[in-house]
């Protein structure tokens, strides 16, 4: 009976050689022991369950507040319509590439900049950066975003898309805009 047991220790021996040495499977309490584990102790063994980091999801309120240094500039304000008699071959399409949907208004809030106020031509202001606009009306006063260029022949002028079937025809002077960030 000596040999049938040393047989069998023997058996036992190789097949936990044979087997991983350690699973692959996520941790969890149902986890049976393998390979050597095994071998050493015959008893099931259990590893602590792994710990998760949970990160919390704040959200930061942004608040409107005027740059300090940016200046107060009085502009012309007129509106303008995405038809080629007063934009470019391409009226539905921005001079930052931003593409006009059909259905535009003026609740989209976007403006058009003449060229002496723009960045590339040596003003304070960007494409994309949002304006205070007072000094219109109150349906009108606002913030907006710039994503046009005026003609080259305007000079501190401002125009503010609208669509046609708002019949709007605005030409008034001395309208202050100032540049807004959000921290």
């Amino acid at each position: 009976m000596s040999s049938v047991r040393l047989f069998l220790d023997i058996l036992l021996a190789a097949s936990a050689f044979t087997a991983p040495l350690f699973s692959s499977s996520p941790a969890d309490n149902s986890t049976k022991a393998t390979g050597l584990v095994k071998f050493i102790s015959p008893l099931e063994v259990s590893r602590p369950a792994e710990r998760r980091v949970v990160k919390s999801k704040t959200k930061v309120k942004k608040s409107k507040t005027y740059v300090t240094k940016s200046l107060t500039y009085r502009v012309t304000a007129t509106i303008y319509e995405a038809v080629p008699g007063q934009t470019d071959s391409e009226p539905f399409i921005t001079a930052d590439n931003s593409r006009i949907k059909p259905h535009y208004g003026t609740k989209q809030r976007w403006m058009a900049l003449s060229r002496d106020l723009l960045k590339p031509w040596g003003g304070e202001f960007e494409y994309g950066d949002t304006v205070r606009v007072t000094g219109i009306n109150a349906q009108l006063d606002g913030v907006y975003t710039i994503h046009d260029t005026m003609n080259k022949r305007h000079r501190h002028c401002m125009d503010i898309l609208a669509h046609t079937s708002e019949n709007l025809d605005i030409f008034t002077k001395g309208v202050k805009i100032q540049k807004v960030t959000y921290q």
